[in-house]
């Protein structure tokens, strides 16, 4: 029986794995490159200063964003099961569209606090979570990797 492709899970995975390559990139490029994405004056300035401290958060930010590829991409069948894949896809589903819909109060709010960076990484968060969500559910049985149960 041929399996249907999961082209959602595809996309939000190859989106979570280019999000995770860019702060690798952004971690090289230094503070300039922290100040251009929006990482803020404080860790920008860090950066600058020699500080481990913005790229141990951008490095532990590329493990989540990699890993959360994984799971887009074992939901998608392209890898094994992972453990507690149905529930951590909806978790990362529920997470990136929070992360996107934070613009909405934001706009309304605080409009002066938005930037290019801040919208444009609102709305790439908000296709990713809705993207996560429409390939969970199109999934009809995730088998789960610890127990057999999907």
């Amino acid at each position: 029986m041929k399996r249907s492709v999961n082209y959602a899970l595809l996309l939000g995975g190859g989106l979570s794995l280019l999000a995770g390559l860019l702060h690798l990139v952004i971690m090289v490029g230094g503070a300039d490159w922290y100040r251009f994405f929006g990482a803020g004056e404080r860790l920008s300035t860090l950066a600058a200063n020699g500080s481990l401290v913005p790229g141990l958060l951008a490095a532990g930010l590329t493990v989540i964003l990699f890993l959360w590829a994984a799971y887009a991409f074992a939901g998608a069948g392209l890898l094994s099961p992972l453990p507690l894949l149905k529930p951590a896809l909806i978790i990362i589903s529920a997470i990136y569209l929070a992360r996107g819909l934070v613009l909405i109060p934001a706009a309304l709010f605080r409009p002066e606090a938005l930037n290019n960076v801040k919208i444009w990484s609102s709305l790439v968060c908000l296709l990713m979570g809705l993207s996560y969500a429409v390939g969970t559910r199109q999934v009809k049985k995730i088998p789960n990797s610890v127990n057999g149960m999907g």
